[in-house]
């Protein structure tokens, strides 16, 4: 069995002996079932769930949105094609073991086109992950369309015309010498409808199961069918079954604790985010807390029902112990009966009097979901927090595109994608405090130019180039509340422009405070100015004069940041050092864009842009002495900004991305940039440089990618410069130590090209005022 699987996969298998769970053979066998077969066990339990749009913690749908429990049945929602249900706990691993499955299914409405109701087997990505699976396109088809049986490639006509009404469908599997045979059969009325067999390398069968509604329609086509199914059944040996794979009805949680320097002592924050459930359901989550080693209640929050989380906050902690928690939901059974779900982690005792060390993470595009590789290496390294920059999504994930608007379904279609964020990461999020701030992808922006909460104009022509936000305030908020709802309490919770939430403050934790800002809530959109060129943020001509596009009145932080900052800068309550968290870079550190020779002069969707307004925030910020640390780039950086002279300013630190997307290089010395002073480890493109904004910025290291051209997707991932940092902040000593990490490699082994070059680099807090050590 081990051959026939990715190696990654195998030894996964091999380390979780504890978590495998046999397959039960239960429950009646109904009538079409009674052929000496092995009986099969029901999965889910739709026929006891109240109506809603989350199908239950062993299914993964696709989309989302366009599934729900109507009537005890999982009902598509769509007549678009290729909608799917994945079933989460079973993958077929052995193919030399048998299975077998079956499947009630009506049709609820009938299409232009019957596109067909099926089973899909052997659904595999590039790397044969339960998780990575749910995407992959392809597999077997087993099911009936237009009066045939389909099983791959055959195809054989029914005994006689179905009843769409009432068709069951059973597939059976079995080694077949060095092949492998699949036997479908559909039922309608308790008789069978035609039986149709065919062989298979036995290869093709392993991965996930799916049930499959309209398979014979192009994704985009919205002419099919709509059905509903009920009782799911599967078993056999040939699956391997792991219960730990069910996601939800708790999916996972986030926290933060802080010195509140009041009377309030340390305030935990805490959200436990679930799937969306039906206005039936039960709303309430509870927070249990153990001590002395008793578990019990300590309060219940209620769930948002846009963002589905629940938020609890608890003051007057102590913060010197670490305190093992659990959420408990409690799910109601349309029976009446009632279904108990826990997720538990860990407060950790604050790291005060020693290093601490923080999770810098930022981009993740879904071609590499789910990311294994840097979230096995968080696991290794074992930060005492974790930073999401933003970009916790980006519109493609998960495919089926994007819904805009009306806000309902267009926040059902972000929460979809946003699950895969936590999907990969709850295991390091449950056990640390995680500071977790949107960006632009996460409203399904290429680009924010906030202007304080403003609507776009001229919406139908994109949402990349123009000042507000594209998407309905309600679903901003959703996003908000999903990313930033544990946070410490905001500096001024105030809505803005719409009546759009905010989410600026800052947390004290282990003798350190972290300022958390949007960097581009308030910022000026691109259509003040002109650059020259056909796009309004973008200035390609290296002879345009970007001291233009420094007008009067353009805005990068805001007023209220702004003053924030100035409050934050001066406050030392409860630390000795402090770290800025925000987006992207105040410098345009890159030359070329999105294609290895797509050169810009300037991109003014960096904080580098407008000019004037970086400079303000460089003048409050020096006095805070502290490392800037941000993301958006996708590409890692170390540099030290210019204020008024070079190198007389705060260090930056912008991770590698999780997984590289757009692609972006910093290669100022093929154009010949002018520049001086080198680092002494004399690396390429690195020195003292004016940007393409006239900015001042010192560049000590930065890691070009290659460019992409691996197929799978964890090569392809660490070919584009992918993977994430580590900060470690050294209060006895006052100095920031910065890991800038590959992404596909073991950082405990020692080998010095885990990083990118130029790193690790420890630089001393009065540097962040340009009292330079380093050279």
């Amino acid at each position: 069995m081990i051959n026939e699987i990715p190696r990654r996969v195998a030894l996964k298998l091999l380390t979780m002996g504890s978590a495998l769970i046999g397959t039960k053979n239960s429950l009646e066998v109904r009538g079409d079932e009674k052929d000496g077969s092995e009986k099969l066990q029901v999965v889910g339990n739709w026929k006891q769930t109240h109506d809603r749009v989350w199908l239950g913690e062993e299914f993964w749908a696709n989309p989302m949105e366009n599934w729900r429990i109507v009537d005890g049945a999982a009902e598509c929602q769509s007549t678009s094609g290729n909608r799917s249900v994945h079933l989460l706990t079973h993958q077929i691993t052995n193919p030399g073991g048998s299975f077998q499955m079956s499947v009630n299914t009506r049709q609820v409405q009938a299409g232009k086109k019957e596109g067909g109701v099926a089973f899909r087997v052997g659904v595999s990505s590039d790397i044969n992950e339960y998780r990575s699976n749910c995407f992959a396109p392809g597999g077997i088809v087993a099911g009936v369309v237009e009066n045939q049986l389909v099983l791959g490639g055959k195809r054989s006509d029914l005994s006689r015309k179905a009843d769409l009404q009432d068709v069951s469908l059973k597939l059976k599997g079995e080694p077949a010498g060095d092949q492998y045979q699949l036997e479908l059969t559909a039922y309608s009325g308790g008789k069978t409808l035609g039986t149709l067999k065919n062989l298979f390398r036995p290869q093709a069968i392993l991965g996930n199961v799916a049930l499959a509604n309209n398979f014979n329609t192009a994704d985009r086509k919205s002419d099919g069918s709509r059905y509903a199914f009920r009782d799911w059944k599967v078993g056999g040996d040939a699956f391997f079954v792991n219960e730990n794979h069910k996601f939800g009805p708790i999916l996972w949680s986030m926290y933060s604790l802080s010195d509140s320097r009041s009377d309030e002592g340390f305030v935990l924050k805490l959200s436990a985010l679930t799937g969306p459930l039906g206005k039936d359901d039960n709303q309430l989550v509870e927070l249990h807390l153990k001590k002395n080693g008793t578990w019990r209640q300590v309060v219940k929050s209620t769930l948002n029902t846009d963002a589905w989380v629940a938020t609890f906050r608890i003051s007057n902690w102590n913060e010197n112990v670490e305190a093992p928690y659990k959420l408990v939901y409690r799910e109601q059974l349309t029976d009446g009966g009632e279904s108990v779900s826990e997720w538990s982690g860990t407060i950790k005792a604050n790291p005060t009097g020693r290093p601490l060390r923080m999770g810098a993470l930022t981009c993740q595009n879904d071609y590499a979901f789910p990311y294994e590789p840097v979230n096995e290496n968080l696991m290794k390294l074992d930060p005492d927090l974790l930073y999401f920059s933003g970009d916790q999504i980006y519109e493609n994930h998960g495919g089926f595109g994007i819904i805009r608007d009306p806000a309902e379904p267009a926040i059902l279609n972000y929460l979809r994608k946003f699950y895969q964020f936590g999907w990969s990461f709850r295991e390091a999020m449950r056990d640390r405090p995680t500071l977790c701030i949107p960006d632009d992808h996460d409203v399904f922006q290429g680009n924010i130019w906030g202007e304080g909460g403003a609507p776009m104009q001229g919406i139908d022509k994109g949402a990349s180039s123009k000042g507000g936000y594209r998407e309905p305030v309600r679903m901003v908020n959703a996003v908000h509340l999903t990313c930033t709802s544990h946070h410490p309490d905001f500096y001024d919770p105030s809505t803005i422009k719409q009546d759009m939430s905010v989410y600026y403050g800052d947390m004290v934790y282990g003798d350190v405070s972290f300022a958390i800002i949007a960097d581009r809530q308030w910022k000026s959109g691109p259509e003040h100015v002109d650059t020259g060129s056909g796009r309004a943020d973008h200035v390609q001509d290296p002879e345009f004069d970007c001291s233009k596009l420094d007008k009067p009145g353009l805005v990068l932080l805001g007023e209220r940041q702004e003053e924030f900052l100035k409050q934050w800068a001066e406050d030392w309550r409860g630390h000795s050092m402090k770290v800025l968290l925000s987006q992207t870079v105040f410098a345009g550190v890159a030359t070329h864009h999105g294609d290895y020779n797509g050169y810009l002069k300037a991109d003014l969707d960096c904080g580098g842009w407008p000019q004037t307004a970086r400079q303000h925030a460089l003048g409050i910020i020096r006095k805070s002495k502290a490392l800037h640390v941000n993301g958006d780039q996708h590409l890692t950086t170390m540099c030290q900004y210019g204020f008024q002279k070079q190198r007389d300013s705060n260090w930056s630190f912008c991770p590698p991305a999780i997984a590289v997307g757009y692609p972006r290089w910093w290669r100022p010395d093929e154009l010949e940039m002018p520049h001086q002073n080198r680092p002494k480890h004399d690396l390429p493109n690195t020195g003292e440089f004016t940007d393409g904004l006239g900015n001042l910025v010192y560049v000590y290291s930065v890691g070009n990618p290659e460019v992409a051209s691996e197929k799978n997707r964890y090569d392809k991932a660490h070919q584009k410069g992918s993977g994430f940092g580590i900060v470690t902040v050294d209060t006895q000593a006052k100095t920031y130590t910065i890991d800038s990490y590959k992404f596909l490699i073991d950082p405990t082994d020692g080998n010095e090209t885990n990083q990118f070059p130029g790193w690790p680099l420890t630089i001393h807090q009065a540097e962040n005022q340009g009292e330079n050590s380093i050279s």
